[in-house]
């Protein structure tokens, strides 16, 4: 049974398209069911088993995809008044719940992570990763749209360290 995906959250599979000259891959159009709007594109890297979050946009919608390596996202839906980090809304149906997406070449999808929703990512593997995204505001240096957390001493109900079994 497949977990349940947090409010908001959306996943496109990307196509890879190869020949002989190499490959294709699509990662976001405006005819796409998850576009909303552009507000830049931007990459990022991370080096292996480094954890970059968490953190979480009030008025941005990232659109992440993996182009290198391979990414251990998380997500944890924070958005309830009694978990607090600055949520001033109703309820999510899916509040305090965890998602997991292992991304990147071994797994070709995009994910649409929608505001208030706390998350960050490790690269998993021994290659660095690079994650592109497209978030639906540019970043404004300024005031910037962006709320962090440590990584690993919060009240996040998530364990970054590696699960062998």
């Amino acid at each position: 049974m497949a977990k349940r995906l947090i409010e908001g959250i959306k996943i496109k599979p990307l196509k890879v398209i190869p020949d002989e000259r190499g490959r294709l891959m699509e990662i976001l159009r405006r005819d796409d069911e998850v576009f909303e709007q552009f507000g830049q594109v931007y990459m990022t890297v991370a080096y292996p088993g480094v954890v970059k979050g968490w953190h979480y946009h009030r008025l941005q919608t990232d659109h992440f995809a993996v182009v290198r390596g391979m990414i251990k996202l998380v997500c944890w839906d924070g958005r309830d008044a009694a978990l607090g980090y600055g949520y001033e809304g109703e309820t999510s149906p899916t509040a305090n719940h965890v998602n997991e997406f292992f991304m990147g070449v071994h797994n070709p999808i995009l994910v649409k992570i929608p505001t208030m929703v706390m998350h960050g990512f490790k690269a998993v593997g021994t290659e660095e990763a690079i994650v592109i995204n497209v978030p639906t505001e540019p970043y404004r240096y300024d005031d910037p749209d962006e709320y962090r957390v440590p990584p690993h001493d919060n009240s996040i109900p998530y364990d970054w360290s590696q699960k062998d079994g």
